[in-house]
């Protein structure tokens, strides 16, 4: 039986200097199976929120930070989409790699919440940042729920 890579489970992932494409659009899937197209100026139309001191922990490249990155809550990104009960999110990077965050996860912080992120030190992030990128402020060492270059939601 050959061995399938399952981008939902955190694994050593190793670094991607070059974004997978140019393109910061991403699909997202809802849990009754519609899918919207979100851009980037869909993002910029959300209530914002800056996080400080985050840092980003990349493979092969150690900690860098602290950053104050500023976007959209994530609970609030699925609220304005669905307002039904939703119990976990799968998200994808352009590049293979991905992440699931339970609806608890996505809710549990106000301080410092989960961040579909669109800003970094107050200047938009460029492609090569990551744009658009996942930052879970919680996470201080392996980083395995972050995900740089969102390129699919799929919400359960």
């Amino acid at each position: 039986m050959a061995h399938t890579h399952d981008p939902l489970n955190p694994h050593s992932h190793d670094p991607n200097p070059a974004p997978p494409s140019e393109n910061t659009d991403f699909q997202t899937t809802l849990p009754n199976g519609e899918t919207r197209i979100i851009t980037l100026d869909d993002l910029r139309g959300l209530p914002q929120t800056t996080v400080p001191d985050c840092y980003i922990v990349t493979t092969g490249h150690g900690t860098s930070g602290p950053f104050a990155f500023g976007g959209v809550r994530f609970a609030d990104f699925v609220h304005h989409l669905w307002d039904g009960k939703w119990n976990v999110a799968e998200i994808i990077s352009g590049d293979g790699f991905g992440t699931r965050l339970t609806a608890d996860e996505a809710n549990a912080s106000t301080s410092r919440p989960i961040l579909l992120a669109i800003t970094i030190d107050d200047r938009p992030l460029t492609r090569a940042d990551g744009l658009v990128r996942l930052i879970v402020p919680s996470e201080t060492d392996d980083a395995l729920k972050q995900v740089k270059w969102v390129g699919a939601i799929k919400i359960v």
